[in-house]
């Protein structure tokens, strides 16, 4: 699916949330620019975003870092303790 409108660049991105603290703990990005965007949201993490003030924040169109701020399907794995 081509979120981007006329793009046929692909990009896979995930968000890691703590499921108890609603904490943005780390977040995946591979594709073009992912870099630039992924450090404006480690600012976002490091002040201790919550998924909540993800889902609340309006996205900059268009822009692959909006899909950061617009996903919105679960998807649970168990937590693996090291």
């Amino acid at each position: 699916k081509h979120t981007l409108s006329g793009s046929t660049e692909r990009t896979l991105m995930k968000l890691l949330v703590d499921d108890n603290t609603d904490r943005v703990v780390g977040l995946h990005m591979v594709g073009a620019d992912a870099g630039e965007i992924v450090q404006g949201f480690a600012v976002a993490m490091k002040a201790g975003a919550t998924k909540a003030v993800f889902d609340s924040t309006i996205g900059i169109h268009p822009t692959a870092a909006e899909e950061f701020v617009t996903m919105r399907e679960s998807v649970k794995a168990p937590a693996i303790e090291i």
